[in-house]
């Protein structure tokens, strides 16, 4: 069976982006940028909301390093509010409901899935229990002041299981878990 990953990068304090910052807050680094353009998952399908969507196909046509090798990845963008031709190559649009389809590609499909940011999609998928892994690069930035996009904001209660480590030029730390939604609090 596909499988789902959840993959975000986040500030140290949970934010996704911080107004006036620069994107990955300027620390991307070369040991990440090769790492994204040679992950194993460049053959999984990704999934967008909108509004990422709209913000990932924007720095792609900007030639925003790191987006040039999703140009020719498997997309599908749910949304209500876009309509086709979309820009962005290989990129199919799903206007019903994200949770159904993705149980469906997961069910019936042949590719693995993953997500790239959008929030409001990534915390559906783990509230129906479709996740299967839940990856985060924690940049080493504090953006308390101008954080933008609270990552962890109405999720539900998730214990989770380490399965992988890495740090990128000494500084960027990816933490790979496999996510529990939990019912209640541990031991209640």
């Amino acid at each position: 069976m596909p499988e789902l990953l959840v993959d975000f990068i986040t500030s140290l304090d949970g934010y996704g982006a911080a107004e006036g910052w620069p994107g990955w807050w300027g620390l991307e680094g070369p040991e990440y940028l090769a790492w994204l353009a040679e992950q194993p998952e460049s053959e999984y399908t990704l999934l967008f909301g909108a509004n990422t969507y709209r913000e990932m196909a924007g720095l792609a046509e900007a030639g925003e390093p790191g987006t040039e090798s999703l140009a020719n990845t498997p997309k599908i963008v749910f949304s209500t509010s876009l309509s086709e031709p979309l820009a962005w190559p290989n990129t199919q649009l799903i206007a019903g409901d994200a949770v159904a389809a993705v149980r469906e590609l997961k069910d019936n499909g042949s590719a693995s899935l993953r997500t790239l940011g959008s929030l409001t999609l990534c915390r559906a998928l783990l509230n129906a229990g479709l996740v299967d892994r839940f990856r985060v690069v924690v940049f080493p930035v504090i953006t308390g002041r101008t954080g933008q996009d609270r990552i962890y904001d109405g999720y539900p209660d998730v214990a989770l299981d380490l399965v992988r480590t890495r740090t990128f030029d000494g500084r960027l730390q990816l933490l790979e878990y496999v996510p529990t939604v939990l019912t209640g609090p541990p031991g209640s």
